[in-house]
């Protein structure tokens, strides 16, 4: 039971790196990097957050290290946006979709690990939440872009925050199966996307403060 748990760990986190990889390389792309600017920034983005995980929890090399098969994802990745890119650059959101894709699966495996490593249902929730998120961010900070997780106008952890919260429910209550992780991450995948398409977001830090116009806000402030 153990190995098969551990199998299903593996292979949900090789395909959160396969989708952030191909985020990370799409946006290469954009950026007129070159392919092997690419394959960094693909290998950035997918590991980044397993290898954070990792570290926190003191398990020993960060699984990106030991197994070979974390290298494949963005090897792969490159190579396809590389021959593929030119036919996708009318879809503007494909960036966002795998990197939901990617979001969804990451928010799953790193609460996982977190509880299977003994960490309380609080401190599961929050480094699930930061295997999601940071990848992503070190990615943006890299391409010189405002990172989603800061970006006033998106929704980015938020979605992570729940799923992460709900895998912890169901882990806790004995309910967690291939099923409902599946439930989990298509929950996941359609906030983070619904989010970015409907423009939904938080309160700023300051009440009154708007998104439009924020320099005659802190003006007004000033006076």
């Amino acid at each position: 039971m153990t190995f098969s748990f551990n199998a299903v760990l593996v292979w949900l986190d090789l395909a959160g790196v396969f989708f952030f990889a191909v985020s990370g390389s799409l946006l290469a792309a954009r950026k007129q990097f070159d392919l092997i600017g690419s394959l960094l920034l693909a290998s950035l983005v997918s590991l980044g957050g397993g290898v954070i995980r990792d570290i926190i929890l003191n398990s020993g090399p960060p699984a990106a290290f030991t197994n070979p098969a974390y290298l494949a994802p963005p090897l792969l990745a490159t190579v396809l946006v590389y021959f593929l890119f030119s036919s996708f650059q009318r879809f503007t959101s494909l960036l966002i979709l795998f990197d939901a894709g990617g979001l969804a699966l990451f928010c799953i495996t790193g609460t996982l690990k977190a509880l299977s490593f003994g960490m309380n249902p609080v401190s599961a929730v929050l480094l699930g939440v930061t295997t999601a998120v940071g990848g992503g961010l070190l990615r943006d900070i890299t391409a010189n872009e405002v990172p989603q997780l800061f970006d006033p106008k998106d929704l980015y952890a938020l979605p992570a925050f729940t799923g992460a919260a709900l895998t912890t429910v169901l882990w806790v209550s004995g309910a967690f199966n291939a099923f409902t992780a599946g439930a989990v991450a298509a929950v996941v995948f359609a906030f983070r996307v619904t989010a970015w398409r409907r423009s939904w977001y938080v309160p700023l830090a300051v009440r009154g403060w708007h998104r439009l116009g924020l320099g005659t806000a802190e003006n007004g402030g000033r006076d």
